[in-house]
């Protein structure tokens, strides 16, 4: 199974950024743009496991303990570079308790020998992904200038900053992603609350 860990976003943020997507991508015709159902705040990748790991998991990660917290959404950038965009994203705001509650998860698998994050933790909702290149939102060798995302940058900078809502996070989730020709579909296995 290939499982990641996230928090799910709010319908009405959700419906908000999916006109934002709707009014955008054609901007961006060759990026591959993700479906809003899909949206939702990556705390850990953990990748192809087998089954009978999957109660380990849910075992460590019904242990972490947090509370609720705000995250707002808003603004928008690029991965790795604006000049060499593979990644657009939107902003996430949130005091500290996001970043915890990730290295919370990360240590917590990190028991079960799942390797720990080597990169800092960069909260973001990922929209499209351009062209077939990586959608890893660090630097790759070998990665160049690249026209994707130019159109949708130019009429970006014209309109003011999107705000999208804020909303508090009570939950999150085990997820697994399984992957097709139409893109990842992405099945939640596990809630975990934020008390």
């Amino acid at each position: 199974m290939r499982l990641f860990v996230a928090l799910d976003i709010d319908d009405a943020i959700r419906q908000r950024i999916q006109r934002f997507m709707e009014g955008v991508s054609g901007f961006a015709p060759d990026a591959r743009w993700v479906r809003p159902e899909s949206l939702h705040v990556t705390l850990k990748f953990i990748g192809e496991k087998p089954t009978e790991i999957v109660k380990q998991i849910k075992r460590v990660l019904a242990d972490i303990r947090a509370g609720s917290f705000e995250i707002s959404f808003r603004s928008y950038g690029f991965f790795p570079t604006t000049k060499a965009a593979r990644v657009f994203w939107v902003g996430i705001e949130s005091g500290s308790q996001l970043p915890s509650l990730a290295k919370a998860v990360d240590e917590a698998t990190c028991a079960l020998a799942i390797p720990k994050e080597d990169h800092l933790f960069t909260p973001h909702l990922t929209l499209a992904r351009g062209g077939g290149r990586s959608g890893s939102p660090r630097w790759h060798k070998g990665d160049t200038a690249n026209k994707n995302f130019q159109v949708l940058q130019e009429k970006l900078a014209a309109l003011p900053t999107p705000e999208f809502g804020t909303m508090t996070a009570r939950e999150f989730f085990l997820y697994q992603s399984e992957l097709s020709r139409g893109g990842s579909r992405y099945t939640k296995i596990e809630r975990f609350e934020l008390a």
